[in-house]
């Protein structure tokens, strides 16, 4: 009996005590948007009462039989700080909580980019005291399945001591948008460098859209350890059945040896990410080798081995003596060759490349990869032999689709947003063409979830990078995952930031995110907030075709066609009907543009800025904002028939 009665108690007590419970979102130092209705929900014990206070409103509802609740406040004006009270068996006082406008900032790693290392930090860091602007910081996480909650999280109010690892693209918006509005802002940080848009986007986008359905219908509905444990076993079997070899790190340490024998390893082209590859998403260990041959003459000279660059890892050996190692990605190796160690006749360069997450590889301009000796080159770009020892068993956010939107949206929805401001596409560059029908799926998706109507949808193009050297001539991926952005404003209430004059051929990672930001800004601050003015530029419209001209008709045009300091223009190159694409000379006049070239007699269309790195293009309108790249004709493109694949 008394055994019995302990155990009511215990139940009593713990029925009593049941406390509710908000999502991290909801927190110190938030921010509500203002004139909409603002969900608020949380989590209690079945059937529970919830009261919720704010400003003057008491709203009352019941959690479900799950614990589960949500319910509407009313739209409130723009101010604060207020207090946001949850009262069920227990009471949650939220404070210091502003109502404004608030942004969803995500995509990859120029998105999730900090101001610490943008240009001028120090200054921007200093003039940071805006207590009207708060982050949110959403923890990086994945799953297999939809969650209700983020892994971690918390506002932030701009200041000194927190703003250095603000989103910067987000905070320089904001910090516009506070100028121009006086009103508090948020912006709610959820991004994830090297991510590709799949894994963004939900598996019901994908289960109702036509392109995309059978291949979710091999995606397991699983938690992360289940999924984690299935993706390496099929990725195990995957390499083993490309390299014709059991991934094993038996016999590892006689790969860096000239006298190994590796006819049986399998061929990698090199410069080139593996992820371009058959050997496709691996995580994991790789040893590389090549094999040179090389005179008597040759090594007498002074070596040095050039390797572009590594993603992640590499140790790297020649004729199995260690010549160098680093742990940076985006590193250019350049290593010095002690004398002696090179040979007359054949010579083997090994190396154990580490990958601990998005792309792997020997990667960068085929120009980087050489053995020098002395005044002669030796390219070393071309087929390389290659092992997997070592696959990781965990998962990448790009292992499975959805894994990102499970785990950094879906606790999202709905929170009362404004917008979403987006950065992200090179991850999806190999299929360029495909990102028409991806993006676009995502962008909906999104709009579907939080119920907030077309919502603004505002994006930043690709700027310019010479990932693969891409041109007219051999095809660019870049250029045509610009063009996807590009075509993507068809839907309704969407935004393109072009940014071809202020990225880095060099970086993937420009660090003016100033005007990324403010150029953003300009879009909203026309769009949304009524404050009109210029925010894009030169779009093309139309071509007509005059002899051996033609003549092209751009939208968005602003005051007037415009270059800067009047230079010539650069970046048009035109075509007949062969394809083949010649520089051409390019005028403005009354805000139309003439090209032509006296290579070709008959043209039929006009590329422009149609490259990956595409740093010298200089059409503008006289507002300072640039064209975006573009092309008249049709033609197939070298992305046409890349599509998405889950590792099998």
């Amino acid at each position: 009996m008394k055994k019995l009665i302990v155990f009511i108690l215990l139940i009593f007590s713990i029925l009593s005590n049941a406390n509710i419970k908000m999502p991290l979102l909801f927190a110190d130092g938030m921010v509500l948007q203002r004139n909409k209705k603002i969900p608020v929900w949380g989590f209690a014990d079945a059937n529970e009462k919830v009261e919720v206070h704010f400003n003057k409103q008491i709203v009352k509802t019941q959690a479900d039989k799950n614990g589960k609740w949500n319910l509407n406040l009313n739209e409130e004006k723009a101010g604060g700080p207020f207090e946001l009270i949850i009262i069920g068996k227990n009471k949650i006082t939220i404070k210091n909580v502003l109502v404004g406008e608030v942004w969803i900032c995500s995509g990859q790693s120029n998105m999730e980019f900090q101001v610490f290392k943008t240009k001028n930090a120090a200054q921007e860091i200093t003039d940071s005291n805006y207590p009207m602007i708060r982050h949110f910081g959403v923890a990086q996480d994945l799953s297999g399945l939809p969650k209700d909650d983020l892994k971690a999280g918390k506002w932030e109010v701009s200041s000194k001591e927190t703003v250095g690892n603000f989103t910067a693209v987000g905070y320089y918006f904001a910090k516009k948008l506070y100028a121009e509005l006086k009103i508090p802002i948020g912006i709610i940080n959820t991004s994830w460098g090297g991510t590709n848009v799949e894994t963004w986007t939900s598996r019901e986008a994908f289960q109702k859209s036509e392109d995309f359905k059978t291949m979710i219908a091999d995606v397991p509905r699983l938690n992360v350890d289940s999924i984690s444990k299935l993706y390496a076993l099929q990725m195990k079997e995957r390499v083993e059945k490309i390299q014709g070899t059991p991934v094993s790190t038996e016999n590892e340490n006689v790969f860096k040896d000239l006298a190994f024998d590796d006819k049986a390893w399998g061929e990698l082209n090199t410069p080139s990410l593996w992820e371009n590859q058959p050997l496709g998403d691996l995580d994991g260990v790789v040893w590389m080798r090549k094999t040179i041959t090389l005179s008597a003459d040759d090594i007498k000279n002074k070596a040095v081995l050039y390797l572009s660059k590594i993603d992640d890892e590499d140790i790297t050996y020649v004729n199995g003596i260690e010549v160098g190692k680093n742990t940076q990605y985006d590193l250019k190796r350049v290593y010095e060759i002690p004398s002696n160690v090179l040979k007359e006749g054949k010579n083997v360069i090994a190396i154990r490349i580490v990958d601990n997450s998005g792309g792997g590889g020997i990667y960068g301009e085929a120009s980087d990869l050489k053995l020098a000796l002395g005044s002669k080159n030796i390219p070393l770009d071309g087929k390389w032999k290659f092992k997997v020892i070592v696959v990781k068993t965990s998962l990448s956010p790009n292992s499975y689709p959805s894994l990102l939107y499970n785990a950094m949206v879906n606790p999202l929805v709905p929170y009362a947003i404004k917008g979403v401001l987006w950065y992200q596409g090179e991850a999806n560059v190999w299929r360029a063409k495909e990102y028409k029908k991806s993006f676009p799926l995502m962008i909906n998706d999104w709009r579907t979830q939080f119920k907030q109507g077309d919502f603004p949808f505002y994006f930043v193009q690709l700027s310019t990078f010479d990932e693969f050297g891409g041109n007219s001539q051999k095809g660019s991926r870049w250029a045509e995952l610009r063009e996807a952005q590009l075509e993507t404003l068809k839907l309704p209430n969407t935004g393109m930031a072009v940014t071809t004059d202020i990225g880095n051929a060099k970086d993937i990672h420009p660090t003016n995110k100033q005007d990324v930001g403010l150029r953003l800004a300009a879009i909203a601050l026309n769009n949304v907030y009524n404050k009109k003015q210029v925010y894009s530029g030169p779009a093309f419209k139309s071509q007509e075709i005059k002899g051996n001209q033609i003549i092209l008709t751009f939208d968005n045009i602003g005051s007037g066609l415009s270059t800067p300091n009047n230079d010539e223009l650069k970046g048009f190159e035109i075509a007949g009907s062969d394809k083949v694409f010649h520089s051409a000379k390019a005028i403005i006049k009354d805000n139309k543009i003439i090209v032509s070239s006296e290579n070709v007699k008959n043209p039929i269309a006009v590329h422009y800025g149609w490259a990956d790195d595409d740093t010298e293009i200089n059409l503008f309108n006289k507002e300072k904002f640039p064209a975006s790249p573009f092309r008249t004709d049709n033609w197939e493109m070298i992305t046409a028939n890349e599509k998405y694949k889950v590792s099998k």
